[in-house]
């Protein structure tokens, strides 16, 4: 090392230039928080635990611009998904097409539907 060091030429502020769209700010976050992401990022073999904060901040923005409507029929696609029901047996005993009385196969209230499987004997 020398005794001393020629800082005539340099420059204040980061080495590196931050991206287009980005902004370097100082937070406080709660050490159990950041810790989860960290280790979720370490969980998957590497990679940056702020881009997953980034991701989860936007995923949340979103959300929150959503219609109800458009909420439900998202859960419930990815609830389906999830219980791997194939999308006719979910749809099972809903008869699409009119039927002579002009139904489509609904009940009227206060009455039961009766099982299309063989009745057992008691």
């Amino acid at each position: 090392m020398k005794k001393e060091y020629d800082f005539s030429k340099g420059k204040r502020g980061p080495i590196l230039p931050l991206p287009p769209g980005k902004t370097r700010i100082t937070i406080r976050i709660d050490d159990d928080i950041l810790d989860w992401f960290r280790a979720q990022v370490h969980a998957v073999g590497g990679g940056n635990y702020q881009t997953l904060m980034n991701a989860a901040l936007r995923e949340h923005m979103t959300r929150h611009e959503e219609d109800l409507e458009d909420i439900l029929r998202r859960v419930l696609r990815e609830e389906f998904s999830r219980a791997a029901i194939p999308r006719r047996r979910a749809m099972a005993g809903r008869s699409r097409r009119p039927k002579e009385d002009g139904t489509r196969g609904q009940v009227p209230a206060g009455q039961v539907r009766e099982s299309p499987r063989k009745k057992s004997r008691r």
